[in-house]
């Protein structure tokens, strides 16, 4: 692998934190209503998963350099030989997932979405979006069914609500997607038959044609919540159920959000209340539903 000898030190050699942390997402991260045995096992994910990501949005390495990065964590998080110190998130994953039986293809997947990144910047269909998303997005959820002993069947619920997360994501990020990594994930030609242009995201406020383009990609993530609001009926943990549930509540809260507030003129985001109500009604509708079935 090119460079890979040069990538072998200390972790700050590869890695490029960008001081983000679980406070900053759209869902909880490993919270209390998880089984305290496993919450490690999820930290452990989400520190790989934040030096990842951080490393592939890093505006300061070009993208050639940032895939080989991220591909030298792929070969660490495989095991494969001479990936040392500087890959200690992805040996701790992988001995993580070693002893909870998951597989590391849920790490390798968000991998190849964050090497996309790096070789494709924009978006010809909802296809192609939810086709980014199925490696960006659902191997989180997927993650989790399986470190709770989850029935695979599971996956098509968790997988709406991760690609839903995603999606919101990216509408709330647009801007700063642009300006900082020349990523848009708005749907190009869909904001073309509305009559607007790529450079509608750089505006102070955002176009009719954006908003329109806006509207759209929500009412796809509205189809999604139908399977996704399904999700704590699926499961038989009851402590996995009410997360779930609590994550339904938030991402239902964001798209409401989003239709009603302009993602251009300002970042569109949660407030304490937000999560709050979504932590209340959530952790109670998804205690009933636990097992109940889909």
């Amino acid at each position: 692998m090119t460079g890979s000898a040069d990538l072998l030190g200390e972790a700050n050699a590869v890695e490029t934190p960008s001081g983000k942390g679980a406070r900053d997402e759209n869902f909880p991260v490993g919270s209390f209503l998880l089984p305290k045995a496993l919450r490690p096992h999820v930290a452990a994910f989400y520190a790989f998963a934040r030096a990842i990501d951080d490393i592939a949005d890093d505006p300061a390495l070009s993208d050639a350099e940032k895939a080989n990065r991220l591909r030298a964590f792929d070969a660490a998080l495989k095991g494969e030989p001479d990936y040392g110190a500087a890959f200690e998130k992805a040996h701790a994953l992988r001995e993580s997932m070693k002893a909870t039986n998951v597989p590391t293809v849920h790490g390798s997947d968000l991998i190849a979405a964050f090497v996309q990144d790096c070789e494709k910047k924009r978006y010809q269909s909802w296809d192609e979006l939810l086709g980014y998303c199925e490696k960006s997005a659902n191997p989180v959820g997927r993650f989790l069914l399986d470190l709770h002993g989850e029935d695979r069947s599971g996956y098509r619920y968790s997988d709406a609500l991760c690609t839903v997360l995603q999606i919101v994501n990216h509408l709330q990020d647009m801007k700063d997607d642009k300006k900082n990594l020349d990523r848009i994930y708005v749907i190009e030609p869909w904001l073309a038959e509305a009559g607007g242009a790529l450079a509608d995201i750089d505006a102070e406020a955002e176009s009719p044609a954006l908003r329109k383009t806006i509207d759209r990609m929500l009412d796809g993530c509205d189809a999604l919540m139908v399977d996704a609001r399904r999700l704590p009926f699926a499961l038989k943990s009851r402590s996995l159920a009410m997360e779930s549930a609590v994550i339904v509540k938030l991402a239902e809260r964001l798209i409401t959000l989003l239709r009603d507030c302009d993602p251009v003129a300002g970042r569109v985001a949660l407030s304490k209340f937000d999560f709050a109500c979504a932590g209340i009604a959530g952790a109670i509708s998804g205690y009933f539903a636990a097992g109940k079935g889909a």
